[in-house]
């Protein structure tokens, strides 16, 4: 990680954690490079940063922090990293908006794809249909699904923005997925009813079948953060008595 990399990070930290409120003026460039044992041009590419972002207004006089409802796209993976844990609730938003995102995806992908890619996504289908896959690949599988799904879409705003959700998802359930336990019994009928909606290029059943997939998804996710969450605990615990 380069100096300016390393201020950057701190400083996102500092606001997605409150020490720095909405509208509050960041230190100085003095005080930030005497912080970070940095130069100052370092420091000014840190604040370059937080501006592409959304995260801060830099004017000559100064940056103040903006609302991260202000904030570009990007503040997502910041967002998710800031705790051992990503947010359960941003999680779950995320996840609906995926499938919002699928479901204008459908109309275009049934009407308009190519055979090959029909039969692309009937192949990212077939893992669901698997009742002995095991419960992380599993779970991914459905990740990639709902991910190739979207990018099928000749539909570039519905690509860039389920792209940009999906990369900065991804990495950051690391910490989530072993706990995940998914019971691939309940998911063969979904996937059964999305495969035959593909094949048929039916919207609706392709579109039905995805918010059953997210119903599921969410139970799946709630019972896997209470997992993980418990798992911490005890390592917290563990490593105070030590």
């Amino acid at each position: 990680m380069s100096k300016h990399e390393e201020i950057a990070a701190g400083l996102i930290q500092d606001i997605l954690t409150g020490r720095y409120r909405v509208g509050e003026r960041l230190p100085s460039e003095r005080d930030l490079a005497g912080r970070f044992d940095a130069n100052r041009g370092s420091v000014r590419e840190a604040m370059k940063k937080l501006e592409q972002i959304g995260l801060a207004d830099v004017q000559p006089g100064g940056a103040r922090v903006r609302d991260t409802e202000e904030a570009s796209l990007d503040v997502i993976g910041h967002l998710l990293a800031k705790d051992n844990l990503p947010d359960e609730g941003l999680v779950d938003q995320i996840l609906l908006v995926m499938t919002g995102l699928v479901a204008i995806a459908a109309l275009q992908v049934t009407s308009q794809g190519s055979e090959e890619t029909i039969n692309k996504l009937r192949s990212l289908v077939r893992p669901l249909k698997n009742k002995k896959l095991n419960k992380e690949a599993h779970t991914i599988a459905r990740l990639e699904l709902i991910n190739h799904f979207v990018q099928s879409s000749d539909n570039l705003p519905l690509q860039l923005i389920g792209r940009a959700l999906f990369q900065q998802l991804a990495p950051n359930l690391t910490s989530v997925l072993p706990y995940a336990a998914p019971n691939p019994s309940s998911f063969a009928p979904i996937a059964d009813q999305l495969d035959a909606g593909l094949e048929s290029r039916d919207p609706d059943a392709v579109t039905s079948a995805f918010k059953a997939l997210y119903d599921l998804n969410k139970d799946g996710m709630v019972k896997a953060f209470t997992e993980a969450r418990k798992q911490l605990a005890q390592n917290n615990d563990k490593a105070n008595t030590q």
